[in-house]
């Protein structure tokens, strides 16, 4: 240090005294930092357009989403779902610790849980994923009242598209078509032959009846391994997946998210598709999706923001998904409508399933007679 250094700095600090009510210089510190923070997002949201949009609720609250949705204004929902609207239909999610798949999976003897989801240990060990199918297969389990709720939002022409994680077809039970869905890590509506040269598409029943009698799918043109069309670690997501998001999102003006932890990706990256002032109602056990902290810091990224002092458009319903969608159509005056809806469709399921099973039991008693001839015989004898 010089000695003019020396000299300057004790004047400079006498002419620059601590005001009265400020403790140290921490606070100057503190103030500096903060400015520099502030420059820091400004500059970001300048550079990359990631600056905050215009706020469109009243509050952050369902209430203020339930208006929203009033007024008019609101014409293009996009939903997002995950396993949480499914579990009150018996179907587990996957990462709950004590009732989730991934937690139930030791009968089968994997290497690790996700392994059954894997493409390559599939090929290999076909038998383990066909095992949890005949338990989780669809048919056996009722949409619930999120479903129903969804299908309103369609009815009454506010419904773009729905955007599932789900593979239990329980949207398309519910009354959702090819129109109304994207699903994004497939489904079991469709099966093909895994053979590149075959690639042979086989039906829902045709995979039921491969499964439910113990027989390792194979294709009747090639011998090839039949897959349903669900998409396993290692295969890429449906190309109408990225297709529709690319015209589907800009248009949202109200995206509500629903049983998902948003930890899985591409499709938690959704979330920041949607305009910078479409608002963003979470139905959930908990709160998910939230920005990480770097992203957070420099106001950066897509992720759900619901408490910080820049929040503007995030809305969390912390419930079960039947509770919330329950809570959300009373606010619209929908309530007696959707439990009326979930009421009668539950009862054609309930019909439907009840005339399959006489039938069926009426083809095993064809069959038993006719496996026993000289039963009808004996029986006129006996007149």
């Amino acid at each position: 240090m010089s000695d003019a250094q020396e000299v300057t700095k004790p004047d400079e600090e006498a002419e620059s005294p601590v005001p009265e009510g400020q403790s140290d210089d921490s606070d100057e510190g503190e103030a500096s930092g903060d400015t520099e923070m502030d420059f820091l997002r400004s500059l970001f949201s300048r550079t990359l357009g990631l600056g905050p949009g215009e706020k469109v609720l009243d509050e952050l609250t369902l209430d203020g989403v339930a208006r929203h949705i009033q007024s008019g204004s609101c014409k293009n929902i996009i939903c997002m779902v995950g396993a949480g609207i499914s579990t009150s239909a018996g179907i587990p999610d996957f990462r709950s610790p004590v009732s989730g798949l991934y937690a139930n999976l030791q009968k089968y003897n994997l290497p690790y849980p996700e392994a059954i989801f894997q493409i390559d240990y599939f090929k290999k060990h076909p038998e383990a994923f066909f095992a949890l199918a005949r338990e989780l297969f669809p048919g056996q389990f009722k949409p619930t009242v999120c479903h129903y709720f969804i299908r309103m939002l369609k009815e009454k022409g506010l419904l773009r598209r729905c955007y599932s994680q789900n593979i239990d077809t329980l949207e398309r039970v519910a009354g959702l078509g090819d129109a109304d869905l994207v699903e994004a890590h497939g489904t079991f509506y469709t099966s093909h032959c895994l053979s590149f040269l075959c690639r042979k598409e086989y039906t829902l029943e045709w995979m039921k009846e491969k499964i439910f009698s113990d027989e390792t799918p194979k294709c009747d043109k090639c011998n090839g391994l039949v897959k349903p069309d669900i998409v396993f670690f290692g295969e890429n997501l449906p190309g109408r997946f990225f297709t529709s998001m690319t015209t589907d999102f800009p248009r949202c003006d109200l995206l509500i998210i629903m049983g998902t932890s948003l930890q899985v990706q591409p499709f938690a990256s959704l979330v920041g598709r949607v305009p910078k002032s479409t608002p963003r109602l979470l139905i959930n056990m908990e709160k998910t999706g939230e920005s990480d902290f770097m992203s957070g810091m420099l106001g950066l990224g897509g992720g759900l923001d619901f408490e910080s002092d820049k929040a503007y458009r995030d809305v969390a319903h912390i419930s079960t998904c039947d509770d919330g969608c329950l809570a959300l159509a009373d606010l619209l005056g929908w309530k007696a409508e959707l439990q009326e809806l979930v009421n009668r469709e539950h009862a054609l399921i309930d019909s439907k399933n009840k005339k399959e099973k006489g039938e069926v039991a009426n083809e095993d008693s064809s069959a038993t007679e006719k496996a026993a001839p000289g039963a009808e015989a004996k029986s006129q004898k006996t007149e």
